[in-house]
Formats: structure tokens, C-alpha cells, sequence
């Protein structure tokens, strides 16, 4: 089929006016996650996951598209919560092959008992900092037993967490050693001391302008190398901190970054998990 050239002119004008720009093949950037969710061809639904001590978690799940059980990839969130752009990465996780959740570490946090959905951003940091470890500890546990112990899903299971989730998802391999990877989305790095409990391999992915993070990779890189653990990481040039939620930030690198990390990414939990 032939187009002319004013043709595909008014079509890239009309894909500019409605906001179609996202890139086949990664999660879309913040702003055109709820278009992307509404649009998904895959089953989500929201799930209660039973955390003991009487709490429960709200968790987001992501079935793939797929004839056979799928390992289990746990998304954790920013600072802000479970936003429906960590749902749509969720999705994107699932159009990989795996299936993918991700808990709201604020449920019962917010007014009357709600969670992410009830606190504006701010309130979501504020409620985040007050979170104790072994809370977080307890409530991502359940979320891995929970998704796991699905009819779809195999007993593998590795974390994807971005900023502040990013920085959990390394820490929580310090205290599960039976988790098959990690990936650290700019989260900065944990405690040393506590590497010794890692069993994971870890990847991080990391934005060059990003300096109060990029900062914790050496010291963890070499306690990882002195351990004889797995730690891998991509420093992406001229990206700065969440360049995967904010695709359109520092001149093209963000992006260029997002399309360069996503797949990288997939490509390692293939790797550990399975695919």
C-alpha cells in the first residue's frame, strides 16, 4: 500500500495531537499508563494477599498470555505507591511471559484503611519513610508465597523495584536467599554487611545523571565481586533518576535509556527464571 507524503504528514500530526507515542515494546511513560491498562489484551485484576499478623495487602496481578506456567516477577513500587504506572509495568512484565504482581506496601495506610489510591504523593512519601522492615519484609514474603502458589505459575520468583522500591528489591535479596533474581531500577544500593545473605543474581540499571545513587554501586560491586556473587549493572549516559517513568525527560536520553534497560532487563529474568 502506497501513502503520500502529506498522508503520513497528517498521520504524525494526529499521532502527536492524541498522545500516541509509546514505544512498542517497553512499559509506556507515566503519563499514558491508564491508556496502555485500558487497552491491554491481558487479564489484570486485583488480588488480596493474606500478609498475617490480621493484615492483608492489595496487589495488582498480571496473567501472560501463554499455554504452560510462567515464573513469578514481584514489581516494587516508588516512593508514591502502587500508581497506575507500576500497574502498567506490571502489564508490560506479562506481555514478556511473566506473571506479574505487584503489592501496594501502603494498603491499610491511607484513610479509612485504604491504601495508594487514598493519599496524595506526598502523603505516599511520608507513609513510605514510616514503613518498618519488618513490615516490608512480611508483606513482600506473602506476595511471593501468594503468587507462586497459583495454578499458572512455576516456584520461581524474582523482584523488579523501581527509586525506592528499586533499593528494596536489593535489600529484600539479602533476606531470601531462595529468590532467583533482582533487578534495581536506580534504587540505591543496601548495607554491605548484609550481603552475605544474597542468593539472587542482581542486575541494576542505572541513569548516568544520578550521582546520589550511581554513588552506592562501587562499594556494593566489590563486596558482591569479594563474595563470588552475581552483580550486573548498565550505566545509561545522559539519563537521570526514573527514566523509565519519565521517557520523555533529559533530551532524548531517558528514552534512549528505557530502550536500551527494558530489554536487557527481560532478557536476564529469562535467564534466571526461566522464560
Amino acid at each position: 500500500m502506497m501513502f503520500s507524503i502529506g498522508l503520513i504528514a497528517v498521520l504524525l500530526i494526529i499521532g502527536a495531537a492524541t498522545g500516541f507515542s509509546q514505544t512498542a515494546g517497553i512499559p509506556p511513560s507515566g503519563e499514558q499508563a491508564l491508556e496502555k491498562l485500558n487497552s491491554s489484551p491481558r487479564h489484570g485484576e486485583w488480588v488480596i494477599v493474606d500478609a498475617g499478623n490480621g493484615d492483608t495487602v492489595d496487589a495488582w496481578l498480571v496473567y501472560p498470555e501463554r499455554s504452560d506456567n510462567a515464573p513469578v516477577v514481584m514489581v516494587i513500587h516508588e516512593i508514591y505507591g502502587l500508581t497506575d504506572w507500576i500497574r502498567a509495568v506490571a502489564d508490560q512484565l506479562a506481555a514478556e511471559g511473566f506473571i506479574a504482581i505487584a503489592p501496594d506496601l501502603l494498603s491499610g495506610k491511607g484513610p479509612g484503611g485504604k491504601g495508594t489510591s487514598s493519599v496524595s504523593a506526598d502523603d505516599a512519601r511520608r507513609l513510605i519513610r514510616d514503613l518498618s522492615w519488618g513490615e516490608i519484609l512480611r508483606r513482600l514474603n506473602a506476595t511471593v508465597k501468594y503468587a507462586t502458589s497459583l495454578p499458572a505459575a512455576t516456584d520461581e520468583a524474582g523482584t523488579v523495584g523501581f527509586c525506592w522500591g528499586g533499593g528494596t528489591s536489593f535489600r529484600y535479596a539479602t533476606e531470601k536467599p531462595d529468590l532467583g533474581a533482582a533487578v534495581v531500577y536506580y534504587g540505591v544500593s543496601p548495607d554491605t554487611e548484609t550481603f552475605v545473605g544474597i542468593g539472587a543474581p542482581v542486575l541494576g540499571l542505572y541513569g548516568g545523571d544520578d550521582q546520589r545513587v550511581n554513588a552506592t554501586i562501587p562499594e556494593a560491586e566489590e563486596e558482591m565481586n569479594r563474595l563470588g556473587k552475581r552483580f550486573e549493572y548498565e550505566i545509561y549516559s545522559g539519563a537521570g533518576h526514573a527514566f523509565l517513568r519519565n521517557q520523555a525527560g533529559q533530551g532524548g536520553a531517558n528514552l534512549n535509556a528505557s530502550k536500551k534497560a527494558w530489554p536487557r532487563m527481560v532478557r536476564f529474568l529469562q535467564e534466571t527464571l526461566g522464560s
